[in-house]
């Protein structure tokens, strides 16, 4: 109780010698104002706060900060910051900003709970004028968060200085947030009309918190239509979510069945083991992380540019061993290699457990792979899912060039399309047929990278997607590239949509009940072969 009927004076203070600052410049904290904030009876030490809160400079900002972090003491008749970044028995002096030796008499400042929550409001004011940018903005959030219409005339001063931009509309949104449980109706009117261009769903709880009390038939009116104006923002912004949600899964899921267009849509090999190559490539990322993080950790950020070329080869080399020892001698029987490769995936699945043991792994994002863009309020874009989504592109684009325009891809054209007549011709078909599944598996590791830096990394990485790189093959048409894209971001795109109606669990049977009545219909997939391919 004590507390509530002192911060009306506490704010009163505060504002009246805010706007004071407006003719009287500013000036550094005295020695007497320290000591009356940090010793005396809690009244006078809020009293002092009001005054030195007035002043608005950084000396004071770093004082009270200290204050609230408990690392003042007091020794004698001098104060002292004390801080474990100033390292063992050192303290600031902040009357002059020296580092000296703490005196071993020092005491601690105590300070109760309504102290600290006046401390906590002055921090909250002082910081609206401070020289960072940063801080001003964390400053607006918070006072954005906890509207009170005492604080108004505190943010119209701080509008009246403001520079930026941004922190100006955070301000002026601020202030109307608190002018909401003003006395008089038309403030309460004006600051609805103003709060519509907030759409965020913070501004809408808090219009429904006060549509709820109001009691004006104009101003609940206009309550109603800003909260439908953000109501139907937040659904474009839900929607625009979904759609790029289902994108970033389509470009995952064309990454992930790109290796198996080659080895499965190509070469007719039913390879089970095709997740755990995408392991392989995952884990070799992560190991390329630690090494940088041990090695080179001043250059850690460019991890990723040695791990993606390293994660293709890792995983090429792989397959390249796979079909030259067990795969060779199994094409043209379906159900031999299904069951060859699936054993091999237990064996490799087996082989990265007792290598880097059987929990998860974490895959930092380099620092320019973090954080997002910020399109709407609810709407953020990842910068990891866009480097994916173009990576995804980048390696389509790369894989298309390389089977319809290099010697590699003609010759893996004319092994698959007509293996007798490419013998005739002199082509080494035993050698094609390993440079073609080490370029499927090689890609598959690059779909292990990409899936490094959106979740974590595990030995059963690859049996979360295997399925579904099947479904995008079989879907799209097998053997045709074209297929595949269309198939992998249809899939994306339709099971994140019916998420948003029908749940992960139900999108997913939805997703799998169209396949199987599209194949039904249309055994070919999307795209059917053509021509002599078809024949074959």
């Amino acid at each position: 109780m004590n507390r509530l009927r002192v911060w009306p004076v506490v704010f009163a203070l505060v504002v009246c010698l805010g706007l004071s600052l407006m003719a009287v410049p500013a000036k550094a904290m005295t020695s007497a104002q320290m000591r009356g904030l940090v010793d005396g009876e809690t009244d006078s030490r809020i009293e002092v706060l009001g005054r030195v809160v007035a002043q608005g400079d950084e000396q004071t900002l770093i004082f009270l900060q200290a204050l609230a972090d408990d690392a003042v003491k007091v020794a004698g008749d001098k104060i002292w910051i004390v801080r474990e970044s100033f390292g063992a028995g050192k303290a600031l002096d902040p009357l002059t900003g020296n580092m000296q030796d703490l005196p071993a008499d020092a005491q601690d400042v105590v300070s109760n709970n309504r102290f600290r929550g006046e401390i906590e409001t002055a921090l909250a004011a002082l910081k609206l004028f401070s020289a960072q940018t940063t801080m001003r903005l964390q400053a607006v959030r918070a006072l954005l968060k906890e509207p009170d219409s005492a604080k108004v005339p505190l943010l119209e001063k701080a509008l009246q200085q403001e520079q930026d931009t941004s922190v100006k509309a955070l301000l002026q949104l601020a202030i109307s947030a608190a002018q909401l449980s003003d006395a008089q109706a038309s403030v309460r009117l004006h600051a609805a009309q103003t709060l519509a261009q907030s759409q965020t769903p913070e501004t809408q709880l808090l219009l429904n918190q006060r549509f709820a009390e109001e009691t004006d038939p104009q101003v609940k009116l206009q309550l109603q239509k800003s909260l439908k104006t953000i109501a139907d923002a937040l659904k474009t912004g839900e929607r625009l979510g979904a759609f790029f949600t289902g994108v970033s899964l389509g470009s995952i899921l064309l990454l992930v069945a790109l290796g198996l267009a080659i080895t499965y849509g190509l070469m007719g090999v039913i390879n089970m083991a095709h997740g755990e190559l995408m392991m392989i490539g995952a884990y070799a990322t992560y190991v390329v992380q630690v090494l940088f993080r041990q090695y080179l950790p001043g250059a850690f950020d460019a991890y990723l540019l040695l791990a993606v070329p390293l994660s293709f080869l890792a995983s090429a080399l792989v397959g390249a061993l796979l079909e030259r020892s067990v795969l060779r001698h199994l094409y043209g029987r379906p159900l031999e290699s299904l069951l060859a490769t699936w054993g091999i995936s237990l064996i490799l699945m087996q082989s990265v457990r007792s290598l880097f043991g059987a929990q998860n792994v974490g895959v930092e994002n380099p620092s320019w792979m973090s954080g997002g863009i910020q399109v709407l309020a609810n709407l953020s874009l990842p910068y990891n899912r866009l480097v994916i989504i173009g990576f995804a592109a980048f390696v389509l684009l790369a894989m298309a060039l390389v089977i319809g325009k290099t010697r590699l891809g003609l010759f893996v054209r004319g092994v698959t399309q007509n293996r007798p007549m490419a013998s005739c011709m002199g082509v080494n078909t035993a050698r094609i047929d390993t440079y073609a599944f080490s370029l499927g598996s090689g890609i598959a590791g690059l779909a292990g990278c990409a899936l490094s830096q959106v979740g974590n990394v595990g030995p059963d990485l690859g049996q979360s997607y295997i399925v579904d790189a099947f479904m995008v093959v079989v879907l799209g048409g097998v053997g045709q590239l074209a297929g595949t894209v269309y198939a992998a971001l249809g899939l994306g795109l339709v099971n994140k949509l019916l998420e948003g109606v029908t749940g992960a669990v139900l999108a997913k049977i939805c997703v799998l009940v169209f396949i199987i009545i599209f194949i039904q219909k249309r055994p070919q997939g999307i795209f059917a072969m053509k021509g002599r391919s078809a024949e074959a």
